[in-house]
């Protein structure tokens, strides 16, 4: 996953953050021109900072229920927001409703937040996932049309929604979780800030 400042990669163990020497955050992508631009500054943003709070980490860390009774995990997250991602970009937006979807609770044993076991081919796995799927939903941004974004979309079962409802339901979406990773956080070591 490559974002205009840094990178994170699983390696051997612990989710490794790689920040080049940049003084500012490495989120501050500028001042986006127009609403498309709007909403993809605030993806990004909130992608990095998921992807900060996870940094350097151990696969036993990232899977750590660290705020009880909550079943939430930052690994959790991460597998969350991979099917989340796949979900309305590949299914809703890109109408490819065929595609199976990426981490069903039948197959994961209600996964959401409860599966999140501490292994490195977990860890390693649910961070491929939602590079992978952040790469494909960029992918169709860059050849999304702005004037498109009032275009409605079909739900399924009778519901739809705009591609810019789609587009701020997903700013949302990392934004409450990214709330929920500060907590995890900062219960598992301290960590604040970001």
């Amino acid at each position: 996953m490559s974002f205009a400042r840094g990178t994170a990669q699983w390696s051997g163990g612990t989710v490794t953050i790689h920040i080049p020497d940049f003084p500012e955050d490495p989120r501050v992508q500028g001042n986006p021109v127009g609403e498309l631009a709007t909403y993809r500054d605030y993806l990004d943003h909130y992608r990095v900072t998921l992807e900060i709070k996870c940094a350097g980490l151990t696969a036993e860390q990232l899977a750590t229920r660290s705020v009880p009774p909550s079943t939430l995990s930052l690994l959790g997250l991460v597998r969350h927001m991979a099917k989340v991602e796949h979900s309305w970009f590949e299914r809703v937006l890109k109408q490819q409703w065929h595609l199976e979807r990426i981490y069903r609770p039948e197959d994961d044993h209600d996964f959401d937040f409860n599966g999140a076991a501490a292994d490195d081919a977990v860890v390693e796995d649910a961070f491929t996932q939602w590079k992978a799927q952040v790469a494909s939903a960029n992918a169709w941004l860059d050849t999304f049309d702005e004037a498109d974004l009032g275009r409605v979309m079909d739900l399924r079962d009778g519901e739809a929604a705009s591609i810019r409802e789609i587009l701020v339901h997903m700013v949302e979406e990392y934004a409450r979780h990214c709330g929920h990773a500060d907590l995890l956080r900062e219960c598992i070591d301290g960590r604040t800030g970001q």
